[in-house]
């Protein structure tokens, strides 16, 4: 077990400034653990509002309405909405307990939380401030620039395969073998 294994199921994230590329390599990764037969979840924090149904939907109309909570089911997926005015964004914890049985979680966002995370840094991002002075949860960085010597791992942005099998090394995942 390594010393991040706090949770239930493994858990590590990918934080970095808006434009940084947290999205591209967080896809990247999800699409390599699960093509080698891993289950992989994903959580996204957001800062804003989003809407998963569109106007005009059966379930935005059921949500005008007043319904608090709303489940769409097909034979492909499900989701849940569920209004949380005028309660308060569930925590962390609440969230990652729906993922029980998942070999792996990986966490875009919650930057502030204490779970080992890459940092994701590139020249197109709009904040230069680096997140990881001082921090123990984040434990590498990956970049789409050259970059100056860090205490830190550092990893091309792109070189998804390296970054995957530094993120099992961390976590203690064992592989399965191709």
């Amino acid at each position: 077990m390594s010393e991040f294994s706090v949770h239930e199921v493994p858990v590590f994230g990918i934080a970095g400034w808006k434009n940084s590329g947290k999205t591209l390599l967080t896809t990247g990764l999800i699409s390599h653990f699960s093509g080698l037969g891993l289950r992989v979840g994903a959580i996204k924090h957001a800062h804003h509002s989003f809407e998963i149904d569109h106007q005009g939907r059966d379930s935005y109309l059921m949500r005008e309405a007043g319904a608090r909570q709303i489940a769409v089911v097909s034979k492909y997926r499900w989701a849940m909405v569920a209004e949380l005015v005028p309660e308060r964004e569930p925590d962390f914890e609440t969230i990652l307990a729906q993922f029980k049985g998942f070999d792996l979680v990986l966490v875009e966002g919650y930057k502030q939380l204490d779970f080992p995370k890459i940092e994701v840094r590139s020249r197109f991002q709009e904040t230069r401030q680096e997140l990881s002075s001082g921090r123990s949860d984040i434990v590498a960085i990956a970049s789409d620039a050259p970059l100056r010597e860090d205490d830190l791992p550092l990893f091309e942005a792109g070189d998804i395969s390296a970054i995957a099998g530094f993120i099992a090394q961390t976590l203690a995942i064992k592989l399965p073998q191709p």
